[in-house]
C-alpha cells in the first residue's frame, strides 16, 4: 500500500495547470483585444480630423498644383498607399456644403460667392495635439498662395483630452489585470508543485545540487507555460474571427501588426511566469525544514 501512496504523493496535475494558466493567458489575452482595437479605433478618430487651408482668390492652375504638392510634403500631413491625403475644395463645392447644412442659399441675396477655394488636409494621429497643429499652421502660412489655415481648436481638444483618458483609465486596469493574472498563474504553479514538495526533498537528501534539483522542474514548467500561451493565443483567434464574423465593422479597426505583438506576448508570458513562479517555488521548498514540509 506504501507505493501506490508515495506515487500519488508525487503526482504532478499537468492538465489542471495548463488548462488554469490558459483560462488566465485568455483573460489578460481578451483585455489585450481591447487595448489594441480601443488604440485603433482613436487613430480612426484623428486620421479623420480635417484642417482648412483657404487660399488667395484666383489662384492660376499652375499655383494650385504647386501648392498642393508643397502641402503634401509637410510631415504633419496623412498619406495613404504613399499618397497624401490632400483634397481640393472649391469654393462653388463650399457653397453647396453650407447650403445642404443651412438650408439657405446665400448667393441668393448676396449676389456673389465670398467663400474661397480650400486644401482640406488630413493630419498624422501623432500630430493632431495643440502644439503640433500650431507648428503646422506656422509652416502653413509662409507658403505663397495661403490665405489662412483653419481648424476646430476645442474639437481637436476635446477629443485628444477624450481619447487620453480613456487610454489611461484602460492602462490602469490592464495592470491591475496582468498583476492579478501573474499572482493567478503563480499560485497554481506553487499549488501543484506542493506535491513534490517530499520529492525535492528526497533528491536534496541523496546529495543532488540545486540545480540537478531545479532543472526538471523548470523545464516542465516552462513547456506547460509554452502550452498554455499558445493554446491561449488560438482561442483568442478563434474569438476575435468570430467576433469580425458577427461584427463585420470591427474589421476597420484590424491591426495586424499590434494583433501579432500581442498573441506573441501572450506566449511569452505564459512562459516567462510559468518558469519564474517554478523557480521561486522550488526554491523555497528547497530552503524548508523537514518539520515545515508536513
Amino acid at each position: 500500500m506504501a507505493r501506490p501512496l508515495k506515487k500519488k504523493l508525487g503526482s504532478y496535475p499537468t492538465l489542471l495547470v495548463v488548462f488554469s494558466i490558459t483560462l488566465a493567458l485568455v483573460v489578460i489575452g481578451l483585455f489585450g483585444l481591447l487595448l489594441v482595437h480601443a488604440h485603433k479605433l482613436s487613430e480612426v478618430v484623428r486620421e479623420n480630423l480635417e484642417v482648412q487651408v483657404y487660399l488667395d482668390r484666383d489662384l492660376p492652375e499652375t499655383e494650385l498644383l504647386r501648392l498642393q504638392q508643397d502641402l503634401g510634403q509637410l510631415p504633419q500631413v496623412a498619406e495613404r498607399d504613399g499618397k497624401p491625403q490632400i483634397r481640393f475644395v472649391s469654393k462653388e463645392e463650399g457653397a453647396r456644403q453650407l447650403l445642404q447644412s443651412t438650408g439657405e442659399d446665400f448667393r441668393q441675396f448676396l449676389g456673389d460667392n465670398p467663400l474661397r477655394d480650400a486644401y482640406a488636409l488630413k493630419i498624422k494621429p501623432e500630430y493632431t495635439d495643440t502644439l503640433h497643429l500650431h507648428q503646422l499652421e506656422r509652416s502653413v502660412s509662409t507658403q505663397r498662395g495661403v490665405y489662412e489655415m483653419q481648424y476646430p481648436q476645442d474639437l481637436f481638444a476635446s477629443i485628444n483630452n477624450n481619447l487620453t483618458r480613456i487610454s489611461l483609465v484602460l492602462l490602469g486596469f490592464a495592470a491591475v489585470l496582468v498583476l492579478v493574472v501573474v499572482i493567478l498563474i503563480n499560485n497554481t504553479i506553487k499549488l501543484a508543485l506542493f506535491s513534490q514538495r517530499f520529492l525535492i526533498r528526497s533528491m536534496q537528501l541523496v546529495g543532488a545540487t540545486r540545480l540537478f534539483i531545479q532543472r526538471p522542474f523548470l523545464r516542465r514548467a516552462t513547456w506547460q507555460g509554452l502550452a498554455a500561451g499558445v493554446l491561449a493565443a488560438l482561442i483568442l483567434i478563434a474569438l476575435l474571427q468570430y467576433a469580425y464574423l458577427e461584427v463585420t465593422e470591427l474589421r476597420l479597426l484590424r491591426d495586424d501588426v499590434n494583433l501579432g505583438l500581442l498573441l506573441l506576448g501572450v506566449v511569452l508570458l505564459g512562459v516567462v511566469i510559468g518558469f519564474l513562479s517554478s523557480a521561486r517555488a522550488v526554491h523555497k521548498y528547497l530552503k524548508m525544514s523537514l518539520d515545515d514540509l508536513y
